[in-house]
């Protein structure tokens, strides 16, 4: 299908404060204060772009200026995008979610951690591989769940070996599909047009964690899941709010 790409590219509002975590260019992240931001979990937003240098956080601003215009306090993470370092990748997503969140009010005390694409793949491995006693919930759109299938597949015009520096198999925890199941919900969000990340390797990841709730979007695309603007954004806000404790709007109004 043809991909609607104004997202990448689409003005939002700015953020209310940026905030550093470290000393490299890429060790920030933008708060955005939502007016519910006191009752609910702060949303930590990980963008995706294939771990590649040339896609940072911008593409993901008017994702996160929507959250904040629905009620949430909104933390957008930068993070080094090394081709070959995946350490950096890593270190830097543990880095922000242990230094920056017990800095960031106003929430609720718990964290949502929401990522797309290579962005779902870091939550996904956050999730499982951190220590994070304030995490609720995680929702994952289109992730590159399962980096074995992801490779195999060239996902990314080989975006896999260029993150990893190597095959899969030679980091394998860095794959979340090597990992224990995470300890809290997950929600992945699928588009069943998504050519970029197929359908394929999100179902690898439900089949491997088996509690894992899967929604699939008939008809959707790959940036559709991250555009505030398309009927899929309704299901984004459904999940954040269903691991919140919060009803989905659509139950609130019938």
């Amino acid at each position: 299908m043809s991909e609607d790409l104004s997202i990448l590219t689409r003005a939002a509002a700015p953020a209310d404060q940026t905030l550093s975590y470290g000393t490299h260019p890429d060790q920030v992240a933008d708060l955005r204060q939502g007016a519910r931001g006191a009752q609910l979990p702060l949303v930590v937003v990980v963008h995706g772009g294939f771990w590649k240098p040339a896609y940072d956080r911008s593409h993901a601003q008017a994702m996160s200026a929507a959250l904040a215009v629905a009620g949430w306090s909104v933390l957008t993470l930068e993070y080094r995008r090394i081709p070959g370092q995946p350490q950096a990748t890593v270190q830097d997503i543990a880095s922000a979610l242990t230094t920056l969140v017990p800095q960031v009010a106003p929430h609720n005390g718990e964290v949502l951690l929401i990522g797309h694409s290579a962005g779902g793949h870091l939550v996904l491995w956050a999730a499982a591989a951190l220590a994070l006693p304030t995490l609720r919930g995680v929702v994952a759109l289109a992730p590159a769940a399962d980096l074995r299938l992801a490779h195999g597949l060239q996902l990314g015009s080989g975006a896999v070996q260029s993150f990893l520096g190597s095959d899969p198999e030679s980091q394998p925890t860095l794959d979340p599909m090597n990992l224990r199941a995470p300890a809290i919900p997950v929600t992945i969000i699928q588009g069943d047009d998504d050519e970029v990340v197929p359908p394929a390797v999100a179902k690898s990841y439900c089949k491997a964690f088996p509690d894992t709730r899967l929604v699939a979007l008939p008809g959707v695309g790959h940036f559709a899941l991250i555009d505030p603007l398309t009927p899929a954004w309704s299901a984004v806000l459904e999940a954040l709010q269903t691991l919140s404790g919060n009803q989905p709007a659509s139950a609130l109004s019938d």
